[in-house]
């Protein structure tokens, strides 16, 4: 049987990829097949391998032995070396990438070749500096030396989402690999492909069998086995609460695995009356939104607008929203493409009925766009309390809620009513007032007069139920890594 499959994007540009199951370097058949579906049109694009607890066992006793075959004491200077390596392939085959990105989770064309083909490499590059420099302290203790070492923790886990599964491959990958753990991949069962073509660039780098293995499997089958293995000594995931919970609840239950969570979000926007540019204040709040079709973690989903410009803001943010082109995200000039799945697209449809039914106002879209694929045109409510449940709850689709306020204390206490925590933004000139809500808010990220800035060098992750832990920046290292205190007496008596 070829795993071996030619895909042809509507521009024409073909991609030949190896559907199967990356472990141990090799592609490899799995225990049935999974059929990933074109979202702007509903048509299968192609069939891949879908791994079970068997393969996944495979993969963790492929990683299990290259950690203690040699990788765990690999040369610094030699992992940096194969993640520069691997940045530039990905570079060289960026179009393949792209497009392969594009047909599978339905982003723009222009936003994955602009955004996800660099920020991978930058990624790989960023970690790739932290190889050799990954020191311990000395402590003075008595007339005894002690000192620390930062140690690999051996095998890890990654389960990464359909909503960037490129970014979030490199998000889990490079910081693993920087510090010398080994790591088995698993893939969103709806958006597998550009991990697949990693997988050949991987090997193509010359990375050792066995030290990044790539699988594609449905949650509660590969995802449940992974999460539970024995030989896992870490798990990071980013995705829903609901699963997250799942895989805190399996390594507890199991080996009490590390964990490290990047969940969901109902993020805060606010804006106050003294913004110097209301034009750019709404080029970036239509951003926090609307990118990627909104389903981005942390999106600005409450916008909270200062009582003295919300009628402005809100004719002027319509007339942006209008402006963006739903449709073929093959075409240059579409800002945003469909919704990853039918069962995405009836969720987030059906939570623009409940928004109507509470008595929020539809001042904008609610409707699908077309007949073929996943849109839905970008939508906006007004009229919004506190208390309805799109206001509360996360919809992960281009569905922004916009409510007023009165002063500081009134939207601080708002936009801090949440369960989440995972990003907000503050629009003002006023730099006093700036640091002083960005201190008062409960989320793990704070952009000021900009919204969505994610880099490598900078940490991510949430307060309260958006999850445990940080990526990004040398924050993500102490995810990857366990402290040895060591002691020795240096001739004192006892």
């Amino acid at each position: 049987m070829s795993l071996i499959t030619e895909i042809t994007a509507p521009d024409g540009h073909k991609v030949t990829l190896n559907t199967g199951l990356f472990i141990n370097n090799e592609f490899v058949a799995g225990s049935s097949t999974i059929d990933t579906i074109n979202p702007a049109t509903g048509k299968v694009l192609a069939s891949v391998q879908a791994a079970e607890a068997k393969e996944v066992d495979l993969a963790v006793e492929a990683a299990h032995k290259a950690f203690y075959g040699g990788w765990k004491t690999s040369n610094p200077r030699e992992r940096a070396r194969l993640m520069l390596k691997l940045a530039d392939l990905v570079e060289r085959d960026g179009e393949d990438l792209a497009h392969l990105e594009t047909l599978d989770n339905g982003k723009p064309l222009s936003n994955s070749r602009r955004g996800d083909i660099p920020g991978v490499a930058n990624q790989l590059r960023y970690f790739a500096g932290f190889c050799d420099k990954l020191h311990g302290k000395v402590i003075e203790t008595e007339g005894k030396l002690s000192y620390t070492v930062h140690e690999p923790i051996g095998v890890c886990g990654g389960i990464i989402p359909w909503n960037g599964p490129m970014l979030m491959l490199a998000w889990k990958i490079a910081p693993a690999i920087a510090t010398s753990n080994t790591i088995v991949i698993k893939t969103s069962e709806l958006t597998p492909l550009s991990a697949l073509k990693i997988a050949a660039l991987i090997k193509e780098a010359g990375f050792p069998p066995g030290v990044i293995n790539i699988i594609t499997g449905y949650g509660p089958k590969a995802g449940e086995a992974l999460s539970r293995h024995m030989k896992v000594s870490k798990i990071a995931f980013t995705g829903s609460l609901a699963t997250g919970r799942a895989i805190m609840k399996a390594a507890a239950e199991t080996n009490l695995k590390k964990v490290t969570l990047e969940l969901g979000g109902k993020s805060p926007n606010i804006i106050f009356d003294d913004v110097d540019n209301l034009d750019e204040v709404v080029f970036w709040s239509r951003l926090g939104i609307y990118a990627n079709a909104g389903q981005v973690c942390c999106a600005g989903s409450r916008i909270y607008v200062q009582e003295g410009i919300y009628d402005k803001f809100v004719e002027k943010f319509k007339a942006l929203a209008l402006s963006g082109k739903v449709g073929n995200p093959f075409e240059e000039d579409t800002f945003q493409g469909p919704q990853i799945s039918e069962g995405q697209f009836n969720r987030i449809m059906n939570y623009i009925d409940i928004g109507k039914k509470e008595g929020a106002t539809c001042y904008l879209g609610g409707n699908k766009v077309g007949d073929a694929g996943y849109f839905i045109e970008p939508t906006i409510f007004t009229d919004v309390k506190p208390d309805m449940r799109i206001m509360k709850e996360e919809i992960f689709g281009p569905v922004v809620a916009i409510s007023k306020f009165k002063d500081v204390d009134d939207v601080v206490a708002q936009a801090n009513d949440t369960t989440y925590g995972l990003a907000a933004a503050v629009h003002t000139s006023n730099i006093t007032r700036a640091i002083t809500i960005s201190n008062a808010l409960e989320a793990g990220s704070i952009w000021v007069n900009c919204y969505n800035i994610i880099t490598e060098n900078s940490p991510f992750g949430g307060y309260k139920q958006s999850g445990i832990g940080r990526e990004n920046g040398e924050y993500a290292l102490a995810n990857y890594t366990q402290i040895k205190a060591i002691k020795i007496n240096v001739g004192n008596p006892i």
